[in-house]
């Protein structure tokens, strides 16, 4: 099976799904994010005759699983305390017993900690950025002068580059803490990686092309990622050897991280060196129109009503 030989669509029948509740929106800091990638993954679940249904947040999934409405989900939610990726959704819905798209509790749990993410990974020799973790009271400047800068500040369990500063001066380092500190969760300082932003989606046990993400300003934060129209995507990322290895390095991260189904992982490449470093795995991707999850996939022949369907039959 060559790269992107994808396996036979294991049913053309949109009744083998039963009903369908498409899991969006909730309460984390990505809601606006998940109820945009849940309204086209529900418009193209629906296109193609599935019996699918909108379901907003955690407390109303308890309560449709009480009364036993659906016999599967499709897990849109982003983010944690409220979102999808952080384990809670995933151990209620197995303690009911439906299946649902994407990673299990464990995989969903440490992939939104980014801390203890890197710290699998380094004990499996796959390449990661230096860091270091940061608690309250702890030494801001101490920790950089470790590090060297510049620096990246982030909350070690928020995704879509929420409450993320590049940091080049020492006399910035207190705003970027306190930025991040206003999100819950321990908070990350990691050395900034100076080269090329890749991405490279994961469907089942294939790595898809890789896509080279370049923004119009310095750099792809959350309205590069969200709002503007200008930033370029180009795909496949990279040529040859360099794609090869950037698709067998992400899909090692993705399964040490205890993952499976779909998602996406994150990675850095250094402009000086060309080596590449690990960033962090999304377990509920963005579907959005500016999403990158459903850009690879077409680069690998799947359109987005297609690629909506495989990522459903994981669930079978």
């Amino acid at each position: 099976m060559s790269k992107y030989e994808f396996p036979m669509l294991r049913t053309a029948d949109p009744k083998a799904f039963g009903r369908v509740a498409v899991l969006l929106g909730g309460t984390s800091s990505e809601r606006e994010v998940s109820l945009d990638s849940g309204r086209n993954v529900l418009e193209a679940l629906q296109s193609r005759g599935i019996d699918a249904v909108a379901v907003d947040g955690i407390p109303a999934l308890a309560e449709a699983l009480v009364q036993k409405k659906f016999d599967r989900v499709f897990n849109i939610l982003h983010g944690h305390k409220g979102g999808g990726e952080d384990g809670i959704v995933q151990g209620l819905l197995e303690t009911f017993g439906v299946p649902y798209t994407g990673s299990g509790v464990l995989g969903s749990a440490l992939s939104m900690d980014k801390v203890r993410t890197k710290q699998v990974w380094l004990s499996l020799e796959l390449p990661t950025p230096r860091y270091v973790r940061l608690l309250p009271g702890d030494d801001v400047h101490a920790a950089a002068n470790r590090l060297g800068l510049p620096v990246i500040v982030k909350p070690a369990n928020e995704g879509s580059s929420v409450g993320v500063t590049r940091v080049f001066e020492k006399g910035d380092l207190d705003a970027a803490v306190e930025l991040a500190a206003r999100y819950d969760g321990e908070l990350l300082m990691e050395q900034m990686v100076v080269g090329d932003e890749l991405t490279v989606a994961i469907l089942g046990e294939l790595a898809l092309p890789s896509i080279r993400i370049v923004p119009k300003g310095e750099w792809y934060d959350y309205h590069a990622k969200y709002k503007a129209e200008d930033t370029q995507y180009l795909c496949p990322g990279l040529e040859g050897a360099d794609e090869a290895e950037i698709g067998r390095i992400a899909l090692a991260a993705f399964q040490a991280a205890g993952c499976r189904g779909w998602g996406r992982v994150d990675v850095m490449r250094d402009r000086a060196t060309g080596n590449f470093y690990l960033l962090e795995v999304n377990t509920a991707p963005g579907m959005t129109s500016h999403s990158l999850v459903p850009k690879a996939a077409k680069q690998a022949g799947i359109g987005f009503e297609e690629l909506c369907w495989r990522i459903l039959e994981t669930t079978l």
